[in-house]
């Protein structure tokens, strides 16, 4: 075990240089690079917008080479980029994400800021899918072929086939426009600092109602649908068939016999995606109800090529991925000690 867990830990290294270096090449050859949008924002006033692309400005007619020059240096292109990638590699090997261009912050700062908001949609989609999902795919399970079993497998797919946002844009129309229930955006509201402790919660609930049932509906088809087909196979497992013949009650027989090894597959799977939801990050959900999140942040990012924020979360999750991932993994053994990686 020690031996498998140090030969994916080195793993890990060629796969993330892997990723930022991908990405880092992409980011040379986009069109609009931050130097040409700061110009293009300081002569937007001038009446003409600045054109250029990648990371050399070609667009500065009429300004001063020295300026473009001290904002080259000020961003720090003017390094050769094979030097400003080493030099990003040695700042994430401290764990240090850089700063961002355009909003003068720290990216461990603005992930920190914008991470509440992406908890709190990331863990109570992940807690109520769980919740509904497991009990809903034993029930089918145990009547599989019934017409339970057939109407509640097309409410799941009829649910999964449609698209979070569209979803979530008939509920703002219908509970938040229409009968006005609920609230339009923000995750709070504007006088919650001035209510008491009982009335901060009534609130942020009423706030995070409709998004996180925008993501919950389409997230549990395949947590249902897996519970189902994992129960279903070891119930005609042999051993079932023993238990069975020796008289003991069906309940006993499912959930002594049969529940522990059914859901080895979603108790492995258990640890990345609790720890996923930490940074989930919905972009049209967060757009839809003016939620300022994690993926409304990468999502300006990447439009207005901050390169320090894109490559810096693009780092920090691709590593929580790739742990999470060995977690998973090491969960098998923990369920099934009968698993070996040999």
């Amino acid at each position: 075990m020690a031996s498998y867990i140090l030969k994916r830990l080195l793993l890990m290294l060629p796969t993330l240089l892997g990723v930022l270096l991908v990405t880092f090449v992409v980011t040379q050859f986009v069109p609009g690079g931050p130097v040409e949008q700061y110009l293009a924002e300081a002569k937007a006033g001038g009446g003409g917008a600045a054109e250029g692309g990648g990371l050399s400005y070609r667009g500065a007619q009429g300004v001063d080479p020295k300026r473009v020059e001290e904002i080259k240096k000020l961003y720090g292109f003017d390094k050769p980029p094979h030097e400003r990638f080493w030099q990003m590699l040695g700042q994430y090997a401290r764990f240090d994400l850089g700063r961002s261009f355009f909003q003068n912050k720290d990216v461990w700062q603005l992930i920190r800021e914008k991470l509440p908001v992406s908890i709190s949609l990331g863990l109570w989609t992940f807690f109520i899918s769980y919740l509904i999902a497991v009990p809903l795919g034993v029930a089918k399970a145990v009547r599989a072929g019934s017409r339970f079993d057939l109407v509640t497998t097309l409410l799941v797919l009829v649910g999964y086939a449609i698209p979070g946002f569209v979803l979530g844009v008939a509920l703002l129309v219908v509970f938040g426009g229409q009968l006005q229930w609920f609230p339009l955006r923000g995750l709070t509201s504007s006088n919650w600092d001035e209510l008491n402790w009982g009335a901060r919660i009534v609130d942020y609930l009423w706030h995070i109602t409709l998004p996180v049932t925008a993501m919950v509906v389409g997230s549990f088809a395949v947590t249902t649908m897996l519970t189902k087909n994992s129960f279903l196979e070891e119930i005609r497992k042999q051993y079932v068939l023993t238990a069975r013949a020796k008289g003991l009650a069906e309940r006993q027989v499912l959930w002594k016999h049969v529940f522990r090894n059914a859901l080895m597959p979603i108790i492995a799977g258990f640890p990345a995606a609790f720890l996923g939801a930490f940074f989930t990050g919905s972009l049209l959900i967060e757009t839809l109800f003016s939620l300022d999140g994690l993926g409304l942040l990468s999502y300006e990012s990447v439009i207005r090529r901050d390169y320090p924020v894109v490559l810096g979360t693009l780092y920090l999750f691709t590593l929580i991925g790739l742990v999470t991932k060995l977690i998973s993994d090491l969960g098998y053994v923990w369920v099934d000690p009968r698993v070996k990686f040999d």
